[in-house]
């Protein structure tokens, strides 16, 4: 169980930071999209940085839930606006990742909970 914890972890820390590098980046594609949802510059910008920074606050231990937690909030905004472009099946593709990061969250807090009963034994 903890190698595929590690592997989902690996894999939705460096889709939040590619994800967010492209936003930062003002890649074309990120902006003709956003940007039909009334998204300036800026805010792509901003929302790239927050997904850059809930990549690397997931591979941080002492920061992890909060970073799953930041990870979670920008995918189910980008789900939105996806179901609003009427991309139903990069919606669904999305959710998944919502999903696997609640696991990712729910399987981390047994463990630092495990950690914390065998350090009061």
């Amino acid at each position: 169980m903890r190698v595929l914890f590690y592997i989902l972890l690996l894999i939705n820390v460096l889709l939040a930071i590619s994800s967010g590098i492209s936003k930062v980046l003002l890649v074309p594609q990120e902006v003709e999209f956003f940007g039909e949802f009334g998204f300036n510059n800026a805010i792509i910008m901003a929302f790239g940085a927050l997904q850059c920074i809930a990549g690397i606050t997931m591979a941080i231990p002492k920061t992890r839930l909060l970073g799953l937690a930041m990870g979670a909030i920008t995918f189910l905004i980008s789900a939105v606006i996806l179901f609003f472009a009427n991309k139903i099946t990069m919606v669904l593709i999305t959710l998944v990742f919502v999903i696997i990061l609640g696991c990712l969250a729910s399987y981390h807090k047994k463990v630092i909970q495990g950690a914390q009963l065998h350090q009061t034994d």
